[in-house]
């Protein structure tokens, strides 16, 4: 399948915001993104942040904020600085849901400067922080005089009054007890995410507070896997897993999708649809793509889907050649329910913008077709929205202005210089 053709978006970061101390831009680790409102949530996996930007232009997000996690909620790590490796974001009922990779790292040999023997020692080391097992949730509260989304340790419940929303989280290693078991994935759990191991990425929440949690690997002779939990609030302000109707292994549901051999990067619901970015599961350059899972959340029971049951919407371009190990799509928001932003990990140095910029890709959902019953009444037909497989919605005005962008870097860069 041929990539579609995106519009460029100009992600604008403050400098004093932007780095750690060992010197790793936000831009140049970007793993999850999530859009409320006006505004963009985005992480990076060597942070221990989650990053706030807010539309400034039509294709223009700015006025960066940061917030740090160890503020709004007890870590895993008692050190306030240490990276969580956050690898999804999603909102529901208030609150902004965060999950870690829960997986193994590593070490990555440098031959060329750690010589022979050092860097075949590396490849034998294994280790994991602590920060990597949060699963949580933080009260999103938006502010009526900015209309920006702040996130807060507590905060009055927007809809219930007397309510407050609290921020909590799951035991550091409560899902990896439960899936230890697992004949599919406990075998897995050793291994290093990217050794085909246990590793999370993406992240989504339905209206009646159920999450799904993609994971990147393992991936079963091509099968990618999906789990479906149900987090509730126990004793001491924790959260805790509860039992699941039809699930096999009572406190979650796994869902088998044929990707043709991807894993998970990200997951987005739209209506009962999951939207899904996957891609290779191993360190390696290639096929990145978008798929819908129709009807994804109205599983009943563990479930495996064939790949002519899973709707393949457009492939994504990744780095390779000179560009090799870099642009590696890792995040998508949805901007609207037709169009989705997808951000990358590694971006090249032609995405970056600046010192402290980088270019997010916009995506059209929604395919148009000629309306055949139209076009025997109009000559020139009429332009409609397709809907053999009941896309996420019919295209507006806004959508269409969206789409009259041209493609490429100018897009954004020139909104940006006009100070839009």
């Amino acid at each position: 399948m041929p990539a579609a053709h995106p519009t460029s978006f100009l992600l604008q970061f403050d400098p004093k915001l932007s780095l750690t101390e060992d010197g790793k831009h936000v831009r140049d680790g970007l793993s999850t993104a999530l859009r409320t409102g006006d505004n963009l949530w985005l992480a990076c996996d060597e942070h221990a942040t989650v990053e706030r930007l807010r539309l400034t232009g039509p294709h223009t997000f700015s006025q960066h904020c940061t917030f740090r996690l160890a503020d709004l909620i007890d870590m895993p790590d008692p050190d306030a600085e240490a990276e969580v490796d956050i690898e999804g974001m999603a909102e529901g009922g208030g609150y902004l849901w965060l999950v870690g990779s829960h997986g193994l790292k590593r070490k990555d040999p440098k031959p060329e400067k750690d010589g022979r023997e050092k860097s075949i020692a590396k490849l034998a080391k294994v280790s994991t922080d602590p920060n990597r097992y949060l699963l949580a949730r933080i009260p999103l509260v938006r502010n009526p005089e900015t209309e920006d989304y702040e996130l807060h340790p507590t905060a009055s419940h927007p809809n219930k009054k007397g309510h407050k929303l609290r921020a909590a989280r799951l035991g550091s290693h409560t899902l990896l007890r439960l899936l230890a078991r697992d004949p599919h994935i406990g075998p897995f759990l050793k291994l290093p995410g990217k050794d085909n191991g246990f590793d999370i990425e993406g992240l989504a929440v339905t209206n009646d507070g159920r999450l799904y949690v993609g994971l990147r690997g393992p991936v079963l002779r091509g099968w990618a896997i999906v789990l479906e939990l149900q987090p509730v609030t126990g004793r001491r302000g924790r959260l805790k897993l509860a039992e699941i109707p039809g699930a096999q292994y009572t406190y979650y549901r796994k869902h088998f999708l044929d990707l043709g051999g991807m894993g998970l990067r990200e997951l987005r619901c739209v209506n009962n649809d999951l939207y899904l970015l996957a891609g290779p599961t191993m360190d390696l350059d290639g096929t990145i793509a978008v798929y819908r899972w129709p009807d994804g959340l109205h599983q009943k029971h563990d479930s495996i889907t064939p790949l002519n049951k899973i709707e393949r919407l457009f492939d994504v371009p990744h780095g390779h050649g000179r560009t090799a190990g870099r642009d590696k799509a890792e995040g998508m928001a949805l901007l609207n329910e037709n169009h989705v932003l997808i951000l990358f990990d590694s971006p090249t140095d032609e995405r970056k913008q600046g010192k402290n910029d980088v270019l997010a890709d916009g995506y059209r959902l929604v395919a148009e077709t000629w309306d055949d019953e139209e076009a025997d009444t109009n000559a020139k037909g009429t332009k409609t929205t397709a809907t053999t497989r009941k896309p996420a919605g019919k295209l507006t005005a806004a959508d269409r202005a969206m789409d009259a962008a041209p493609a490429g870097p100018a897009t954004a860069t020139s909104e940006a210089k006009s100070g839009q």
